[in-house]
């Protein structure tokens, strides 16, 4: 068969040779060519060190300004955008088949959220650090109680919906309402703040649809990241999006340790910086002279950074640099740690959190590489930052802050 001008055709591959270009340009999904017909600017990096300073641009569809924001390794697993929101304005009412949720970088303000048919509407005040869900499907408003613009980062699953349906109008003019996930009581906004263990993996949750302020609500203690660490996990809406609140005590910081991309770190409180390096390059990547793959991302409040910025599995470990704790929210989207694919039931261990002499992916200290200390004692001094990483802690023997098996 011969080529037609403006036409391709496919030859069988001859003499040995094997079929196909090879090398060829990763297209792009639906979701992609969503963002592109929005009118908006997409930001893609490893991270950035506050999105206050993105660029913003009108966007029709919303009412207000904004950018889309994918970091490496999140791509298909869940989107992200900042949204400006007019001074004494609002953004346009809608509706969708994926779940968001917003944190509040600036301003304050109300947010409408109802059920078509239904003659209630949920109104709750939100402030800056504020983090609330959209039930999904749900018609919602958000509205400016400032003269001021208000900026507020959201997270939503609809890089999964959109690539697997295909049909944006499928995912905007659905009918359905999910009650299960919109109760339409009077407290579906209300703060809970009581303790209950995650069902999976046992770590400490809320069932809260709303909370006030993230950079300053209490954490309970978990230890499984540093020495001191604190967490919670908000479950929100009834949904996939999984998320967690975090903070590493002042002059202290993490484990590194090793998973596959969708977690963004999303610092909240303090300034400091993250490294990442695929797990090929193994533990010491410094004193092995494999430099070459080593990312870095510096932040202060609100930055981003990807855990795992590109296939395979990384490493990441993250530092506070400040007299402030540094404090973290970890986005994943619907990839949940210890959710991963597998029969059920089959027996799974907690491997971020376990050593790897333990069988986990975290380096223990005394494993990590000599550079790390080097440097965070450098920093710490320059900041006039006490440093509060113990010597014991670099112990071989030393199981303070090791999880329960």
């Amino acid at each position: 068969m011969h080529d037609v001008p403006g036409q391709v055709h496919w030859h069988e591959p001859t003499g040995g040779k094997r079929a196909g270009f090879g090398k060829f340009g990763r297209p792009k999904t639906p979701y992609d060519n969503f963002m592109e017909s929005e009118g908006i600017p997409v930001f893609r990096d490893i991270g950035v060190s506050k999105v206050q300073n993105l660029p913003l641009a009108p966007w029709k569809r919303t009412g207000g300004r904004g950018t889309y924001i994918q970091l490496h390794g999140t791509e298909g697993k869940w989107g992200c955008y900042v949204v400006e929101v007019p001074g004494a304005g609002a953004l346009n009412p809608e509706k969708h088949l994926y779940e968001e949720i917003y944190f509040v970088v600036e301003g304050r303000g109300t947010t409408e959220v109802w059920l078509d048919g239904d003659n209630k509407r949920h109104v709750f005040e939100w402030q800056k650090n504020s983090l609330f869900s959209i039930p999904v499907n749900a018609m919602h408003r958000i509205v400016n109680a400032s003269s001021s613009p208000a900026l507020l980062l959201a997270g939503t699953t609809a890089p999964n919906v959109m690539n697997l349906v295909n049909n944006v109008g499928a995912v905007f003019d659905n009918p359905y309402q999910f009650r299960d996930r919109f109760s339409g009581a009077d407290d579906f906004y209300k703060y809970k703040d009581d303790i209950e263990p995650d069902p999976v993996r046992g770590l400490a949750m809320r069932r809260t649809n709303f909370v006030p302020d993230i950079v300053n609500c209490d954490l309970p203690l978990d230890n499984r990241r540093s020495p001191g660490f604190r967490r919670v996990e908000p479950f929100m809406t009834g949904n996939t999006f999984y998320l967690w609140i975090g903070q590493h005590e002042n002059g202290r910081y993490s484990k590194a340790h090793a998973h596959t991309s969708a977690a963004v770190l999303i610092c909240i409180k303090g300034k400091g910086y993250t490294y990442s390096w695929p797990e090929r390059d193994g533990v010491n990547p410094w004193a092995t002279g494999k430099t070459q793959n080593i990312k870095r991302v510096d932040y202060e409040p609100v930055g981003m950074v990807s855990a795992a910025p590109g296939g395979a599995r990384w490493f990441h470990q993250h530092f506070g640099a400040s007299k402030e704790p540094l404090r973290l929210t970890a986005w994943f989207g619907p990839h949940n740690p210890g959710r991963e694919p597998g029969p059920p039931g089959e027996q799974h261990i907690d491997y971020t959190a376990m050593d790897i002499p333990e069988g986990g992916s975290a380096i223990p200290y005394w494993m990590e590489d000599p550079f790390i200390k080097k440097e965070y004692d450098e920093r710490l001094i320059r900041e006039g930052v006490e440093n509060r990483m113990r010597a014991e802690y670099y112990d071989k023997n030393y199981k303070g802050e090791l999880p329960r098996e």
